[in-house]
């Protein structure tokens, strides 16, 4: 009887343990846990730091992670807000003041993105599962969008467009005989911006990786240099709209081992019966005139046709088996893209970066990589919490995600009532489930016309040069 009461008295004594350390964790002992799943101390080990240096590398991007997340309208209060709470955390913490912290955020920022986005791509297929690939493709979509800078000299410089208002179609104004219309000035000079090329993952509803430059920036080659930099998965598909077109872009896809599924128009020629075998009636050939010139070989693409709600929608991929990618699967897919668009929305509107507030390019960068890491790590932290009880990704709220750690931040030193307090709010962090019974847009907003759409890709049988060509570059390989 007496050994019975012991082992019970010594298993409440343990309860009663375990009940005083919860009440003792505070907030910013969830914001500790949280972050060691993303920033392990031996996962930084980066060698060439200067031997002056005292910082740590885990330090540092946990202080740029929390400087991110504050809600402060100032740099510096942001920094101050995201300091006080990592020092609740790292009491050798040695970057002290904003100006030493930024100079090291600029320094390796580079080194350490993509040191990141190879943890965080780990973290998406551990946590993923059915959501990790669309049948067999890792289904990735690609877009880009502007935002804005302070206009200053530096950042005019190397953003803003240089010759903006002295275009031919600015200096036709000259020309006008309505002298209203003539007094108009030529170009009102716009604010500096950066062009931003995002590639998303379509399953996850989260970044994937992503590239930027001064507003007149070429997103497909950004696409390009990406590839060219970045290893992907295999059987990776990049869904596009419009914009992502072209033999030479198609090609380096297809060199690289990967696979494409964009949306083609009016500027898109496709030949049919260029050779000799026997083609199915959606299979045509890509083989525009420059390729030609320099005797490169035709793209194979499979052409695919639905419809959308302002017309039809053509669509062409390199996987011609109809097994592999249906019409159906790529009807979703494409579909499915359009979320690129609602993370550019969350970026700007719920994180508030539609204007970053760095008054020189590097620093503006800088803070643009840690905005984009900080929202993907709050997306990733509350994903992986709803799937664990089957709630898809696409149910998942940025803006309240967010909300929970701004708060956890500002509210650092209160104490929680239960360790798992970070775990259930992520879960409860969804949107509406309810059905809209009126339409979201506002009555005040004026109609105008909406822009047509992508026409039909031009389809046209090879003529005999084209064959002949053709006869010749297949006969040679």
């Amino acid at each position: 009887m007496s050994g019975v009461k012991l082992r019970s008295s010594g298993k409440r004594q343990q309860v009663s343990d375990q009940r005083k350390a919860a009440h003792s964790l505070r907030h910013v002992d969830l914001l500790h846990r949280a972050l060691t799943w993303i920033v392990g101390k031996r996962i930084f080990n980066l060698s060439g730091i200067h031997g002056n240096t005292s910082w740590q590398v885990p330090h540092l991007i946990t202080l740029a992670l929390l400087w991110a997340w504050s809600d402060q309208s100032q740099l510096t209060s942001a920094f101050e807000e995201g300091r006080l709470a990592a020092l609740g955390q790292f009491h050798d913490l040695s970057l002290h003041t904003y100006q030493g912290f930024i100079r090291a955020l600029t320094t390796w920022t580079e080194r350490l993105k993509p040191l990141l986005w190879s943890r965080l791509w780990r973290l998406m297929e551990e946590v993923g599962g059915a959501y990790w690939r669309k049948g067999e493709f890792l289904a990735l979509a690609i877009d880009g969008s502007r935002l804005t800078v302070p206009r200053t000299k530096e950042n005019e410089k190397a953003f803003a467009a240089p010759n903006f208002g002295y275009g031919a179609r600015a200096k036709s104004r000259r020309k006008w005989k309505n002298k209203k219309r003539r007094s108009k000035k030529l170009g009102t000079p716009v604010k500096p911006q950066i062009w931003l090329t995002m590639i998303w993952h379509m399953g996850l509803k989260m970044p994937w990786c992503w590239k930027h430059g001064p507003s007149t920036s070429s997103e497909r080659q950004h696409v390009l240099d990406l590839l060219k930099d970045q290893s992907f998965p295999k059987n990776t598909l990049f869904c596009a709209d419009a914009g992502f077109v072209g033999h030479e872009f198609w090609t380096a896809i297809l060199a690289a081992g990967h696979h494409f599924l964009i949306r083609v128009g009016g500027n898109i020629q496709l030949l049919r019966k260029l050779g000799k075998t026997q083609q199915r009636g959606d299979i045509f050939y890509c083989w525009p005139k420059g390729a030609m010139h320099h005797k490169r070989a035709p793209l194979l693409l499979r052409l695919m046709k639905f419809q959308g709600a302002r017309g039809s929608i053509y669509l062409v991929t390199n996987v011609l088996d109809p097994r592999r990618l249906s019409q159906n699967r790529a009807k979703e897919l494409y579909r499915l893209r359009w979320g690129v668009e609602l993370q550019f929305r969350a970026l700007k509107q719920t994180f508030g970066r539609s204007k970053l507030r760095s008054r020189t390019p590097d620093r503006a960068l800088v803070e643009l990589d840690w905005s984009l890491l900080g929202l993907w790590i709050i997306q990733l932290f509350a994903v992986k919490e709803q799937i664990e009880i089957d709630i898809p990704p696409e149910r998942s709220s940025i803006a309240r995600a967010l909300a929970i750690f701004r708060d956890l931040l500002r509210n650092r030193h209160q104490v929680v009532a239960s360790p798992r307090m970070l775990t259930l709010k992520l879960r409860e962090a969804t949107k509406d489930a309810y059905d809209r019974e009126s339409r979201k847009q506002g009555r005040y907003r004026p109609n105008y016309k909406q822009a047509h759409t992508a026409t039909k890709p031009k389809i046209r049988l090879a003529n005999q040069a084209e064959r002949k060509l053709y006869a010749r570059l297949t006969t040679a390989a």
